[in-house]
């Protein structure tokens, strides 16, 4: 004698209403399985029940899916909390100077240019230079060896004393560490116009007119 199976009879009916009203597969919800299980328990095979391990292992994956489920909208909330908490802490930084790792910064005719270094143990000196756009050296500065952060100011002035002109110069500094010259980073002061949020909403760009953008990530100081 043939007989129909329920669970694929029901299961083809779930899937033409699924289409019909545009449904993914995915948005098979816990009422759905629980009737797909009911229809499976009333039609069994009296001379072969369902197996209640196979039963529990299959509710058990159904429990896990939805869990996992609950746990990805859990997560896109959060994503979306923490997207609006960097544009809030975002906007409180705009026109606060940051002081952040830079080799060069943009400045208008004598303007000073504020920085710093990280000076290591056992520094005997330091030396930075200025450069122009071109390259040149255009300002030697002598800075003392202390240990530990560092700060100094460029007047903007050449080694003549002269303004220099309004564009981007470089910094570059190397400390005599223990008889040997080592390259220290340049940590320079920039003021922030504007906050940028990425696509993902997980990471936050300042916006400076003389550093260009940087990573919240790389600012050492909010002053």
């Amino acid at each position: 004698m043939s007989s129909t199976d329920p669970i694929a009879a029901l299961a083809s009916q779930t899937q033409v209403a699924a289409t019909a009203s545009k449904k993914k597969a995915t948005d098979l919800g816990i009422d759905d399985f629980l009737a797909l299980m009911t229809a499976q328990l009333k039609n069994q095979d009296p001379m072969k029940p369902l197996d209640s391990t196979e039963f529990v292992a299959q509710l058990a994956q159904f429990g896990t899916v939805s869990g996992v489920q609950n746990m990805q909208a859990s997560l896109a909330n959060l994503t979306q909390s923490l997207r609006s908490a960097q544009a809030l802490q975002g906007t409180s930084l705009v026109g606060h100077d940051v002081l952040a790792p830079a080799s060069s910064v943009t400045v208008a005719a004598g303007e000073p240019v504020r920085g710093a270094l990280d000076v290591p143990e056992g520094t005997a000196a330091i030396q930075m230079a200025v450069k122009d756009a071109s390259g040149q050296v255009i300002r030697n500065i002598t800075l003392p060896a202390n240990a530990g952060r560092t700060e100094f100011v460029w007047d903007g002035l050449d080694d003549q004393g002269t303004p220099v002109p309004s564009g981007n110069y470089q910094f570059n500094a190397v400390a005599n560490v223990g008889g040997q010259n080592q390259s220290l980073e340049v940590l320079l002061t920039g003021r922030v116009s504007s906050v940028t949020i990425d696509a993902s909403g997980t990471g936050l760009t300042l916006n400076t007119a003389a550093l260009g953008s940087l990573s919240l990530a790389d600012v050492r100081r909010v002053m």
